[in-house]
């Protein structure tokens, strides 16, 4: 079987993974983070030539607004961490999608 030239990955389910193992909510994004960042590093190995990620859905804005501050905060984090090497290594990333909601410094 062919490897697909493109991949699209739904990040779900992330704090309920927490949750049914007495973590907290942030412990399972922040595990769903971890696992994407090792998935857009195995892509180009494996023949993936485009990853498509549906991270945050509109709906996402109504959970209480701590756990909301912590996703962003894990964007944030991603933007500072990971953005210039997934650059250096030819990925460029995109972020499609209403952006209203967004602070300006993750807008940008």
């Amino acid at each position: 079987m062919a490897t697909p030239a493109h991949v699209a990955i739904i990040m779900d389910g992330n704090g309920r993974w927490a949750k049914a193992r007495g973590m907290p909510r942030l412990a399972g994004h922040r595990a769903g983070v971890e696992a994407l960042r090792k998935t857009v590093r195995a892509a180009p190995e494996l023949g993936i030539s485009y990853l498509t990620v549906y991270a945050f859905s509109s709906e996402n804005w109504s959970r209480p607004k701590s756990e909301v501050s912590d996703l962003m905060g894990l964007l944030k984090l991603f933007i500072r961490r990971d953005l210039a090497e997934l650059h250096q290594n030819g990925v460029r990333v995109r972020v499609i999608g209403d952006r209203e909601g967004l602070q300006p410094d993750i807008r940008g």
